[in-house]
Formats: structure tokens, sequence, C-alpha cells
């Protein structure tokens, strides 16, 4: 993987996937670099599930995660902890997804092993709405 992190202007940066998807950060109309990373902790698990839901995504409305986030008050501001709701709207079975959302926690999803493995707590928790 390979990508550039380039100053626009004023306090913009942006970064630019070896794709040439081009991602605007830290300034004032676009997210700062630790909301990146705790959006990406969110989209990275999310990926997860909807892999693990397969055909029964037919079922599923809507879904998105919640994310709370407590950082160090000192430098390095990293995270101390990270709190997930997934909600789910749909018919869906409840196992399954606990299931899918522990796996994804404990071996699939690389950002949040980052997020876990500099110390932060990981917490979940599931709604699903019918």
């Amino acid at each position: 993987m390979k990508g550039v992190v380039r100053w626009t202007g004023g306090e913009e940066i942006e970064g630019i996937a070896e794709t040439g998807i081009i991602t605007p950060m830290h300034g004032e109309v676009s997210a700062s670099p630790m909301q990146i990373v705790l959006q990406a902790h969110g989209a990275c698990s999310l990926v997860d599930i909807i892999g693990g839901l397969k055909q029964r995504m037919a079922n599923v409305r809507a879904m998105w995660i919640e994310l709370d986030s407590e950082r160090r008050e000192e430098p390095p501001r990293s995270f101390t902890a990270v709190r997930m709701r997934y909600i789910i709207e749909g018919d869906v079975p409840e196992k399954l997804v606990r299931r899918l959302i522990e796996q994804s926690h404990a071996k699939y999803c690389s950002v949040g092993a980052m997020i876990s493995g500099s110390g932060a707590s990981v917490e979940w928790e599931l709604e699903i709405r019918p």
C-alpha cells in the first residue's frame, strides 16, 4: 500500500491513495486525522459485517455504527477508549451478527487491531431494529 499526504494551503491537508482517490483532512471543512482513524475503524468493521451477512443483506434496510472515543490528554493524544454501537434495521439473526462483530474485533479488522494494540479499550453493543 502506498499513498501521499500533501499540504494544500492554510491548514488544509489531503491524502491521495495509490488509486488516485483524494481524502481531504485537517481543515475547517474536513475531518481531523484522528476522526478519520475512528471512522476507518467503523468502516473496517462494517465491511466485515456486510461480507458476513452475504445473502441476508437483502433483508437489511440500513446499517451503521455510532462511534465514541476518549483520548489521552497529553501528546501523543492516542485513543484510550473506543465505543461502537452497531445498529441494523432489518430481519437478520442476532446471534449471527454478534458472532460477525466478535470475529471482526478479534481477527479481521486491521484498523481495530492497531487501536486496541496501542492499549485502547474497545467496547461494542448491538441494536437490531426489525
